[in-house]
This record gives structure tokens, sequence and C-alpha cells, in this order.
């Protein structure tokens, strides 16, 4: 697989995947790739940066390892309450239930209604991959 950069006739800029180059150029040679922006199927390569992996330095497996650790706590010391966390969290702020540590899902909307009503949360970003 492989993702370009593409452009439109009319400037527009978006990434796509291919199977390989001459996936690429035979559906464009088509029209089969259409601008998310304006619908023109007049597409080409824009410029692209090449990726090049960089060896990874010890500070940055130091902060991994620590982010890790401090995942494990949290994970540790909460219940998983899964899809139920705004229902959960709105019960303890009720008095319904005991107020424990908690963690689990929630949309956006979700958790902004949550905050709107005065209910503290902290989001638990996910760990980096390895291959990051």
């Amino acid at each position: 697989m492989i993702r370009y950069s593409l452009i439109c006739d009319a400037g527009h800029s978006f990434d796509s995947w291919f199977r390989d180059s001459a996936g690429f150029e035979k559906q464009a040679a088509e029209g089969q790739i259409a601008c998310p922006f304006c619908d023109s199927t007049k597409i080409a390569r824009d410029v692209m940066a090449p990726n090049i992996a960089k060896p990874r330095d010890d500070a940055a497996q130091d902060l991994r390892m620590k982010l890790r650790e401090l995942h494990d706590t949290v994970v540790a010391h909460t219940e998983d309450v899964g899809d139920r966390f705004p229902e959960e969290a709105r019960a303890m702020e009720d008095g319904e239930t005991e107020r424990r540590a908690i963690r689990g899902r929630a949309t956006f909307e979700e958790a902004k209604a949550l905050l709107e009503e005065g209910i503290e949360i902290l989001p638990i970003p996910g760990l980096p991959s390895d291959s990051n």
C-alpha cells in the first residue's frame, strides 16, 4: 500500500491510499478518483515529503515507559464501567451510588454534557503504539 498526497485542478489537497503506483495511475486516468471537496476527477499527485523512519532515542523510550506505568496505575486503581461511564458518573454525582474511581468510554457529546453539568471528568488518552 502507498499513500499519496493528491491535488485537484481546483487546488484542493487531500490524501488517499492505493495498492501501488500503477493503481493510482490507472484510477486517475479513468476518472475514478474524486476530490472530496469539489468532486473534480482531474487529480494529480501533490508534492510529498519522504517518510523516513527515525531511530529511537533514549528520552522517547523513557517517556513511553513512564506513560505505560501511569496507564497501568490508573487501570489498577479504577473500575472499568465501559459504555455506562456517563450514567455511572451522574449516579455518583447525584448520590445514587457510592463515589469511587471509575473509567470507561463516552462520546465527545456525552463528555461535553457531563462537564456542562459540572461533573468533573478527565480523559485518559490511549497509549502510543511501539511503532510510533
